[in-house]
């Protein structure tokens, strides 16, 4: 049996006492952990070594890189297309993969859509996209290849073969809690995106409320690291800093988000979705070498539409087929005359996700008729009676609990009063 070249008790010492590891060190304890040397509790007492003390930049980029050569690298450089793609951190209504990579795809760029499902109160791509009768997620890298050809798009489950460090690290991270820490996040993230194989990727990193990191300080940083290293690797990289203390749209869920990405390609929709998906579809398209796109022309005259269409058809999906409806639906009301001054994204997430429309574990299924269809957003006026959002559901008794989540979430006040928004959606663009 070979001899290892490190102790890891000796690396974990060495983090918990505020000290640098090697590359060498780096790229031997990820693969000692991927393939078993290094037991859950080790990699437990390091993760949580780097949480409290972080980790240098270069350490970042050994980690990254790492958790990238444990496992298989796409090659799309044999497509006739430029690749380019988006990696969103999450929030509540935030569907906008799904009207945005048909979109670039019509300006004749490759979308190669690696995403996930949701856990907890962000939704996940793959969970919405299946309420289409028919699609599917699980895609053959040739089929991708092919699809990419044809069609410019494909949104699809990663392969385990991607990344496989950071799907056992990551697991660990849930349950020890090392989630929220820079570095892992940003290793994670961008491990799986450089695996990925895209020449180019925009990064959408929320800030606010329903975000994974709630300060836009520590948003920022995150934008930066990750920006860093996609630079490292060799892939075009800007990531926007976007604003999710108010949910995205008016649908959360997965069906209903459906319903609001199809308007938007039909040249409708929400104002905040469709100037969300043009920014980042121009982004997408200028990192991939297309500087003339008249973007908002394509969701107006059925180009981005036809590449929807062909998208979902070629994952056996049917983009005319009846979506599901809830069985149950709650409507809340204002109490009084005025204007809507607050509607907070988390509680409206946790709502949407008590309704059915989100999972608790990996293994849960999710309601893809469940979820929270709203009626008015902030600094709209309203009247006593007027419907301000409706709850969906197949259980009625999911409705308490979902009620329950939502006080405090939203005010009514007086014309004149401060819209609490937390700013505009687009706060800033990283480069480097």
């Amino acid at each position: 049996m070979a001899i290892e070249p490190f102790d890891v008790v000796d690396l974990i010492r060495t983090k918990r006492d505020k000290g640098v590891l090697s590359t060498a060190q780096v790229d031997w304890m990820v693969d000692a952990y991927t393939r078993g040397y290094i037991a859950d509790e080790q990699m437990s007492a390091m993760t949580m070594a780097i949480f409290l003390n972080g980790m240098s930049r270069d350490e970042i980029r050994d980690l990254t890189l790492a958790m990238v050569a444990s496992g298989t690298r796409l090659d799309f450089s044999g497509l006739s297309k430029k690749t380019t793609d988006k990696h969103s951190t999450g929030g509540v209504g935030d569907k906008i993969t799904l009207p945005l990579a048909p979109l670039v795809a019509s300006f004749g760029v490759a979308v190669p859509q690696l995403s996930g499902r949701g856990l907890g109160h962000t939704g996940g791509t793959l969970d919405k996209l299946e309420s289409i009768p028919g699609w599917r997620a699980n895609v053959t890298v040739d089929d991708m290849m092919a699809q990419l050809d044809a069609v410019g798009a494909v949104v699809c489950a990663a392969g385990s073969g991607l990344a496989p460090a950071d799907g056992k690290l990551y697991a660990l991270r849930d349950i020890t809690g090392t989630v929220e820490c820079i570095p892992l996040i940003a290793s994670s993230i961008m491990s799986k995106k450089i695996a990925e194989g895209t020449a180019a990727l925009v990064l959408d990193v929320k800030f606010g409320s329903g975000a994974f990191l709630k300060d836009i300080t520590q948003s920022r940083e995150l934008a930066q690291v990750m920006v860093q290293l996609g630079h490292d690797a060799g892939v075009a990289t800007r990531a926007v800093l976007t604003n999710m203390n108010v949910p995205l749209g008016l649908a959360i869920g997965n069906a209903n988000e459906v319903r609001e990405s199809v308007e938007v390609l039909a040249g409708g929709g929400p104002a905040d979705v469709v100037e969300l998906t043009v920014v980042l579809a121009r982004h997408m398209l200028e990192l991939a070498g297309v500087t003339d796109a008249d973007v908002e022309g394509a969701l107006q005259n059925g180009q981005a539409m036809d590449a929807w269409r062909g998208m979902i058809r070629a994952q056996g999906g049917d983009p005319d087929a009846a979506l599901p409806v809830a069985r149950e639906t709650h409507v809340v009301t204002a109490d009084r005359d005025g204007v809507l001054v607050s509607q907070e994204a988390l509680p409206f997430g946790i709502a949407a996700w008590r309704l059915g429309a989100g999972r608790a574990r990996k293994e849960d299924p999710v309601e893809h008729a469940a979820g929270i269809d709203l009626h008015v957003k902030p600094g709209d006026t309203v009247t006593a009676g007027q419907p301000l959002f409706t709850m969906l559901t197949n259980d009625e008794a999911r409705f308490a609990r979902a009620l329950e989540s939502l006080e405090g979430a939203y005010a009514i006040g007086d014309a004149g009063d401060e819209v609490h928004t937390g700013g505009p959606l687009i706060a800033e663009v990283i480069d480097a």
